[in-house]
């Protein structure tokens, strides 16, 4: 009975994206993680893409929030709905069963911050939580063989944080999070507009900006775009050009520490693990992970080849509805090892 009405749910909780995966379904749903509340009676007013069109738009009585921040849930209250809302538009209304639900969270966050992830699913119709680390989750949705004795790296790029893990036999190794990712890009963007042109602009105008001429390596071509925003001298609104160099020199510093960790990260390998990356790479997932040209940039940074996820954005997801299919195989190879050690 459990296998035929209940199902399995992998949820990447992310800063700017929530998605969802059903075992035999796949991605199900991939929606921002947006709030409009009204205030005063803490009313949902609109959840996911609709909300996020709200966002910097909204009357006095209307507030358009990012219930979660680097990550971590920001909004108990308001992360629970919203999760509740996104499961009610997944799955049957009726059901027999209870889902069980994994969901990957930064390796970064505290225990506290760990237990309203818990809360919050269960809250949400859960039966059953089990929270694992990013990284390992955008491993296994990568479709890299972590149970083999060899070291693997995977470098997260998410919204609100990222994550480099060195992975052997389905354990992580080595393991360093920092709560820099996509928001912090566009932040960085919007101060060095400001303080360059003199123009201030908001978030969806800054994700724009790194999305469309975003790069992190010299390129021939110069790409410009229109930018659109206010004047911080006199307040009134005002257009301007911008090119992928000025934004390139705007990414420098969040880029670099980005790239500063993965070398960490390598210095805390073991020797023999480390002579596996060198020969396997670096596979790199997640939003931040599509920045144009980031990849040859780490590569050449630390010498190490790196590739981008045939799915970078999905892994997280993927990987959490698939962890009970991965436990499955760990349990079975250790029964192997148990037998042959009588």
């Amino acid at each position: 009975m459990f296998g035929r009405n209940s199902s399995d749910l992998g949820i990447d909780l992310g800063t700017c994206n929530t998605i969802i995966y059903i075992r035999n379904k796949g991605i199900v749903l991939n929606e921002p993680s947006v709030v409009a509340v009204e205030l005063g009676t803490k009313k949902i007013v609109a959840v996911g893409a609709d909300a996020k069109r709200m966002l910097c738009k909204t009357p006095g009585h209307i507030h358009a929030i990012r219930p979660l921040g680097d990550g971590v849930i920001a909004d108990l209250e308001s992360t629970e709905k919203m999760i509740r809302y996104f499961i009610s538009r997944v799955l049957p209304r009726y059901r027999f069963v209870k889902p069980r639900m994994v969901v990957g969270v930064p390796s970064c966050i505290t225990d506290v911050e760990r237990r309203a992830v818990e809360e919050c699913a269960y809250k949400a119709g859960a039966r059953e939580v089990i929270v694992i680390d990013e990284s390992l989750a955008a491993a296994i949705g990568a479709d890299i063989p972590i149970n083999e004795p060899a070291g693997h790296m995977i470098c997260d790029i998410g919204g609100g944080t990222t994550e480099i893990s060195v992975i052997s036999l389905g354990g992580m190794v080595v393991t360093n999070a920092i709560r820099l990712g996509g928001d912090e890009f566009d932040e960085a963007i919007i101060k060095y507009v400001k303080s360059v042109n003199n123009l201030i602009i908001g978030q969806p105008m800054a994700e724009h900006l790194k999305i469309e001429i975003g790069n992190a390596v010299p390129d021939k071509n110069i790409e410009e775009i229109e930018v659109k925003g206010t004047n911080a001298a006199n307040g009134l609104p005002q257009r301007f050009k911008i090119g992928s160099d000025q934004i390139r020199e705007a990414l420098h510093d969040p880029i670099n520490q980005i790239i500063e960790k993965i070398k960490a990260t390598l210095g805390q390998t073991p020797p023999e693990l480390a002579a596996d990356i060198v020969e396997r790479g670096i596979v790199m997932t997640g939003g931040g992970s599509l920045l144009k040209g980031l990849d040859r940039l780490i590569a050449t940074e630390t010498g190490v080849p790196v590739f981008i996820a045939e799915r970078p954005l999905d892994c997280v997801a993927l990987g959490a509805g698939k962890y009970f299919d991965f436990i499955r195989g760990v349990d079975s190879s250790k029964n192997i090892y148990d037998s042959l050690n009588g």
